[in-house]
């Protein structure tokens, strides 16, 4: 990953430090593990418990010989040990390092995304809380709809947030399992007691039927989460962006003071955080595909996974990482025009209501064609007369002689029908469904 886009925590995680540390814990472990059964002498298991350590120099030095990373890990542990060194990697082959240690760093770098996809959930449930009772027009194909709150808006975010933790979690759980199953996975070498016991010490599970590898199908699940995840950020951004957009007008992300939005135009604010969001969305929807091709190995193991799983799981931890981050940023500082957004509500002159129109017509006796018609007939003259004319839609339907004769007498029964209270009048409702609210959306 690229330094603007890297984060310390994952830094942390996938460095070759913590890599080789995570080797030498699951080595280290099946050492205890033979231990206990006599494989390991007293005074040598003393003297790997003393000196078992690495070095990544050395690591690298060797692994520029043997082209076999694993190899050179244990030959430079072995090195720092002494004699007693030989019982380190005992009847192991590479993947039962390699991939018990995924396990733990997958896991770990879960936990950093999933801490922070709940801090933006709740500067989302908070700002979706401000602004529940904040009219605006919702949309459907980019055209005004019927009304919605502003709060309804962002709490469908809160909703897809609290899914995407959700997912995060199952993979994190689906992904925590040990393999000390030997070269092809009948524990000829290292019998299942010693898998379990290293699984133990570990805090994981013991993967079933594991092969030569844990299936990846595991590993495309965590990464499928992250996807699905980082597209729910994306669906965040679009919609922040067009709001932003000049014509509307309704939210913008933050602007810091000295920001320059533009070489050319020094008149410009762009989105260009959201459209940071959406761009990694992309990356990561790559690289979910790329995990689903590593499910698919030849035999009891290839190693063609290898390669493409050093490249996607430091990255895409880091892009979703950093995209929360991001996130978070906009929708603490996010600005809110409420004077536009009711600006807005009126520009179709009343378009927004014709459902509930459509619906009391119907409730006063006409049939749904002959009402269709009326509201639609209206419809059309009130978008064609936009901007010429100071027409509504409530306007042209009280000079319609097929308005039903109850609502020419009552005007006030007409105008009533484009109150735009009545479309948010459950919005508490909704909320109510969200235990969030019960602390930090009330904040």
């Amino acid at each position: 990953m690229i330094e603007k886009y890297r984060t310390a925590e994952m830094d942390k995680i996938w460095s070759d430090d913590n890599r080789f540390q995570k080797w030498l814990d699951v080595e280290l472990a099946a050492c205890r593990a033979w231990a206990k059964d006599g494989a390991i002498p007293k005074a040598d298991m003393e003297e790997i418990e003393a000196k078992a350590a690495f070095d990544a120099r050395r690591v690298a030095e060797i692994e520029a010989v043997t082209q076999h990373d694993v190899i050179a890990f244990v030959s430079s542990v072995a090195e720092k040990i002494g004699p007693s060194g030989r019982f380190i990697h005992l009847g192991l082959t590479s993947s039962d390092v390699i991939d018990t240690a995924a396990s733990m760093l997958l896991s770990d770098a879960l936990d950093v995304v999933i801490g922070a996809a709940e801090e933006l959930r709740r500067s989302l449930a908070q700002k979706a809380w401000k602004y529940r009772h904040t009219p605006t027009a919702g949309r459907s194909h980019g055209i005004h709809a019927e009304p919605t709150s502003f709060g309804l808006k962002l709490l469908g975010f809160v909703s897809e947030a609290e899914r995407g933790i959700t997912r995060m979690r199952r993979a994190r759980n689906d992904i925590r399992v040990c393999k000390l199953s030997g070269a092809v996975g009948t524990y000829a070498n290292c019998p299942p007691h010693i898998e379990e016991r290293v699984a133990s010490e570990l805090g994981l599970e013991r993967d079933p039927v594991s092969t030569q590898i844990i299936q990846r199908d595991r590993h495309a699940y965590v990464i499928e989460a992250l996807a699905l995840y980082g597209c729910g950020l994306d669906r965040l951004a679009t919609e922040i962006r067009h709001l932003q957009r000049t014509e509307v007008m309704e939210a913008q992300e933050p602007f810091g003071k000295g920001q320059k939005g533009s070489s050319a135009m020094p008149h410009k604010k762009n989105p260009i955080l959201c459209e940071r969001v959406s761009g990694m969305a992309r990356l990561l929807r790559g690289y979910s595909a790329s995990s689903l091709e590593n499910i698919v190995l030849w035999h009891e193991r290839d190693i063609s996974h290898s390669s493409a799983e050093r490249v996607i799981w430091p990255d895409a931890f880091h892009l979703a990482h950093y995209m929360t981050k991001i996130a978070k940023r906009v929708i603490d500082g996010l600005v809110v025009n409420e004077d536009n957004i009711a600006r807005n509500l009126d520009i179709t002159k009343g378009l927004l209501f014709s459902g509930r129109v459509l619906l009391a017509l119907v409730g006063e006796g006409m049939s749904r064609e002959d009402a269709y018609a009326v509201v639609q007939d209206n419809a059309m003259r009130c978008w064609d007369s936009a901007g010429k004319t100071d027409d509504t839609l409530c306007s042209l339907l009280a000079a319609d002689s097929r308005l039903p004769a109850s609502l020419k007498a009552d005007p006030e029964k007409l105008k009533a029908l484009f109150d735009v209270a009545f479309y948010i009048r459950f919005a508490d409702d909704i909320f109510a469904r969200f235990p969030i609210f019960e602390k930090s959306g009330k904040d």
